[in-house]
């Protein structure tokens, strides 16, 4: 199965052509891009037209789409799953969308085989920029199955945390390792097989896929007034 998978939730903005085999083992990659940059309009379909062509194949030849619902701020997030949608119905394919925390730890989890997640000291801790100071976070288990989260704090207020969540592990965005108090390792934002194999089961399955729905985590920053100013003394 032909994958197009598509992230925006960070600053980097990802597509990728993924194959996904019918045994599930881990999804290849055939063509990929990630700019890292805040014009996610502008770069993310010049990218998947990019993929298309140095993999040889058309957009027809696409028989799904993922893309990661975030955590994220409000516009980058926005593009990439409005971007899927208009793909999936002008295509005729399914779109279902993923965590993209959960993608960052799958792929995380499938550096290492089974033996050494057996021997991992604790458990892996996703972090990513959520801008105003603060982490979108989840912790997972050394395989990469989610424990809690996401959810969004301040880090002073996380690293505070890590001890009981039992985190031994952590990837991400490496800015926040010194508040954290951990070294951060990659990826540090959601890599095409790290999507795909996030949707692995329902795309295999041939399951119809749930609405995309974003995760902000938090209030848009906009608000509706609450009465006309006066512009006379």
């Amino acid at each position: 199965m032909l994958v197009l998978a598509l992230d925006t939730a960070t600053p980097v903005v990802t597509a990728g052509l993924v194959d996904l085999t019918a045994d599930g083992s881990w999804p290849s990659v055939r063509a990929a891009r990630a700019h890292d940059g805040r014009k996610h309009g502008e770069l993310l379909m010049p990218a998947v037209l990019e993929i298309v062509a140095e993999a040889g194949v058309t957009l027809a030849d696409v028989e799904a789409v993922v893309v990661g619902c975030g955590p994220g701020p409000f516009t980058g997030l926005r593009v990439g799953i409005v971007s899927a949608a208009a793909l999936g119905d002008a295509l005729g394919v399914p779109v279902h969308g993923v965590c993209s925390l959960d993608a960052i730890a799958l792929a995380a989890a499938g550096e290492f085989p089974p033996s050494e997640r057996a021997a991992s000291p604790g458990n892996l801790l996703v972090t990513t920029d959520a801008r105003r100071r603060e982490t979108y976070w989840a912790v997972y288990d050394p395989a990469g199955r989610r424990l809690t989260g996401p959810s969004v704090e301040a880090p002073v207020e996380l690293r505070e945390r890590l001890t009981e969540l039992f985190v031994g592990r952590a990837v991400g965005d490496a800015a926040f390792a010194e508040r954290l108090g951990l070294e951060i390792g990659g990826p540090a934002s959601p890599p095409p097989d790290g999507l795909a194999a996030a949707a692995a089961g329902v795309l295999l399955a041939g399951s119809e896929p749930a609405p995309l729905e974003p995760l902000y985590l938090r209030r848009p920053d906009a608000v509706e007034p609450t009465g006309r100013k006066r512009v006379t003394a």
